[in-house]
Formats: C-alpha cells, structure tokens, sequence
C-alpha cells in the first residue's frame, strides 16, 4: 500500500500539517456561525462546543491512531482500506471526495460572492466567474509546484487568517459584561440538537488535511502530533469567541448573520471591515488547504488501480500529482460556477460523518491487528473508548437530520459501491 506513494516526497512537518488541519477546519464559519449557536442554545452554547469537542475529539485520536499505522496518500481511505478491505475503502474515499469538493467549490462561490459589490451589476456575473477561477487555477498551480509550496501556502493563509480572530479576542473581551452574557434566551431541546449539528459541522475538516500523509516525514510521530495540537487549539478558539461574542452582544447574537463584525460595530466600524476581510481570507485559505489535500485521494485511487492511471503521474521535478490536482481543480470549479450545489451542504457534512465512523472502526481493528506500515504507532492506551465515543457522537449527528438527508447519505454510499462493483467486474483486485 505504501508503495502507492513512490515518487512523491515526504516533506510536510509537524507543524505544516497541523497549519493544514487548522485551516481546514477553521474555515468561514467561524465568522458566521457564533450567531446562530446563541439562537439554538442561548447562553449554554459554550457547553455545546465542548460536547462536540469531545465527540470530534474522540475521532481525531482515532484518526491519528490509524494515520500513525498506515501514513498513504487519501488519509483515512488509506487506513480504511487496509482495515476492512478495498470495497469498504472506496467507499470512504468517495464519501472522503464528495464532501471535499462540494466545500470547497460552495466555498470558491461565496468568495467570489464578496467582489459582486465591488463592481457594476453588468459585470457582477463576469467578476463572479473570473475569481472563481483566478482564485482555484492560482492555488492549483502553487500545488502543482510541490508540496512544500502547498505547504508553504497554506502556512501563511493560516497565520493571516487568524490575525482578525486575535484582534476579535484581544480588543472583544475588553468590551465583555458578565450580565450581558447572562441575558435570557429561550432555549429548547430541538435547539440545543441544531446547535449540536451546526457545532459539529463546525469540527470537521481534519480528514481532508489528512490525505496528504504519504508526503509527510516521519509520519507515526509526526500525523497524531500535529492532529491533538490544532484540534485542541481550534476548541479553544471556538470557545473563546463564543463566549466573548455572548459577553457583547447578549440576547441581540442570536439576531446577527455577522456576529463577529456586529460585535466589533460597537467598538470600530474599521474593524468590523477587518472582520469581514477576515472572512474573505478564511474562505482563500480553506481552499488553499483543500486544493493541497484532496486531490491526493483521487492519486490514491489511481495509484490503486481503481482511477485512470494519468490520475496517478508524479511531475518530473516537483513530485506533486499535478494531473490529480488540475482534475480536481477543475471540477470545484464548475461546482463553484454552476452555484446550484449549496442545498447540498447537509449531505457533504452527513458524508463527513459516514467517513468519520468508518475511520474510528478502522483505528480500533487496526489496533486489534497489530498493523503499522511505518515505525511505532501511537497506541493510544483508550483507543476503544474512543472508537465508540466518536461513532455514538457521529450517529447522534446523522440522526437528526431529516429523513430525506439520510436517504441522500444511504444514496450515496450504494452509489459508491456500484461504481467499485462496475469498475472491478471482471478485472482483478485492486491493487493494495
């Protein structure tokens, strides 16, 4: 299995990678979603965040668990297929995918959203257009460079899109009152399972970052190291923002759409603009992240026989899998540019949580198996407790959602399994 990563270079360190999570989980949200956390649990939002924390937390461990045992390129369709089998592989590679792809192209779109001001109404549909793909084909070449370019890319977008949660957290909680926090709100149970969703949603990310692990040095060391640093700091963060979000604003964050820039309007109209540059810098980051890390697992797949192999090509002086990444590219782009694909939010999520079981079963059977690939893996001492924590918590997610979006999910995981089943017929076993 390993030897689907001939060619490539492992040149991403600890805290490369843990950018690369970072950025992938810290994604625009963050801007947007304090808000409506406060109208579905009101002043017990803090409370919900650490729950979920819990939750994605007890994943992530799993995660570095089987990324430390079997460090290949798709991250956890790697694990997972070396858990349970090619078959159950693809399917997580595809939900892996799937979910990918829709982010970041839903993402590019919003972006591109933000310049329409900024320009006459007969141009608006041009300049939509035209960021959506100078934005990917810009990041998408950087990647075609190498991944220590990737890297260095999203390193810096990390570090630049954080500058405006700092400035939020130093200047906000200057202006945050005990009693303003504590404002009444009605609060339901309905509420408090929607705040657990948009909360968990919020969470995920990890994975995508993950499928660069056959380029990663000294990986069993290196993925859970950079794994239990930026999740712990992305809990942190999120909670910290909440709370001073609740200390400003009160019972009025759950009538925001722009909690962050709201909360500073009171303080700088100047920084409520840094505050929505900030979002604009968020969503170029999650697409430099995901343009760094997804098109791995469409490599992966290639390199596995279940692609065409073009997918699977190393270029001649970076080493990166420049066919993978302009494929990929491409199609965020279209999804960006045919904007028809945001009501498919849910199901991107919902695939998350499909992929996020499979990947906390497969870390335990690993476990159980005695399987490392590369050097001494983590061995996490309450690695079951873990497993079933995380799978409970991702069952829990997948149902409250409604009957139509968990019928979508099972559509799309038979889907999966036909197109393995129609690509396999009558040749034989992928490669491992």
């Amino acid at each position: 299995m390993i030897n689907r990563d001939t060619g490539l270079l492992r040149a991403m360190g600890a805290w490369g990678l843990a950018a690369s999570i970072v950025s992938s989980v810290v994604g625009a949200s963050i801007f947007k979603i304090p808000g409506a956390l406060a109208l579905s649990a009101g002043i017990y939002a803090p409370l919900v965040i650490i729950v979920c924390a819990l939750a994605v937390g007890a994943v992530a461990i799993c995660f570095a668990e089987g990324g430390s045992r079997v460090p290949s390129s798709g991250g956890a369709y790697a694990y997972i297929q070396a858990a349970f089998g090619p078959r159950t592989g693809y399917m997580a590679g595809t939900l892996l995918w799937f979910g990918d792809v829709l982010a970041c192209g839903a993402i590019a779109a919003a972006l591109a959203d933000l310049a329409a001001p900024w320009v006459p109404p007969p141009l608006q549909a041009l300049s939509h257009a035209l960021v959506i793909v100078g934005i990917i084909g810009a990041i998408a070449l950087v990647n075609v460079g190498g991944v220590a370019r990737g890297t260095r890319l999203v390193s810096a977008t990390t570090l630049i899109k954080l500058l405006p949660l700092a400035v939020f957290i130093i200047v906000g909680a200057s202006a945050f009152h005990v009693n303003t926090y504590f404002q009444p709100t009605e609060v339901t149970s309905n509420g408090i399972g929607r705040a657990c969703i948009l909360e968990l949603f919020a969470f995920t990310g990890m994975e995508a970052a993950l499928c660069t692990s056959g380029e990663v040095r000294e990986p069993s060391k290196t993925i859970p190291r950079a794994l239990g640093l930026s999740m712990a700091f992305v809990a942190l963060l999120y909670i910290t923002i909440q709370i001073i979000a609740q200390g400003v604003l009160g019972a009025a964050l759950a009538q925001s759409t722009l909690p962050l820039a709201d909360v500073m309007t009171g303080i700088s109209p100047a920084l409520r603009n840094l505050m929505l540059v900030g979002a604009a810098l968020s969503m170029f980051g999650f697409i430099s992240c995901d343009i760094l890390c997804s098109p791995r697992i469409l490599f992966a797949f290639s390199r596995d026989g279940l692609l065409p192999r073009m997918l699977g090509r190393v270029h001649a002086r970076s080493h990166a899998p420049h066919i993978a990444i302009i494929w990929h590219a491409g199609i965020a782009m279209g999804l960006a540019l045919s904007g028809t694909f945001n009501e498919l939010a849910v199901l991107a999520a919902l695939a998350t949580a499909g992929l996020y079981i499979a990947g906390c079963a497969a870390a335990w059977r690993l476990a159980k198996e005695g399987i490392a690939l590369a050097g001494a893996p983590l061995k996490f001492r309450w690695l079951r407790a873990a497993s079933v924590l995380g799978i409970v918590g991702m069952l829990f997610l997948i149902a409250l959602a409604s009957r139509a979006e968990i019928l979508g999910l099972i559509a799309l995981i038979l889907l999966s399994l036909g197109a393995y089943w129609i690509q396999t017929r009558g040749s034989a076993q992928p490669r491992a």
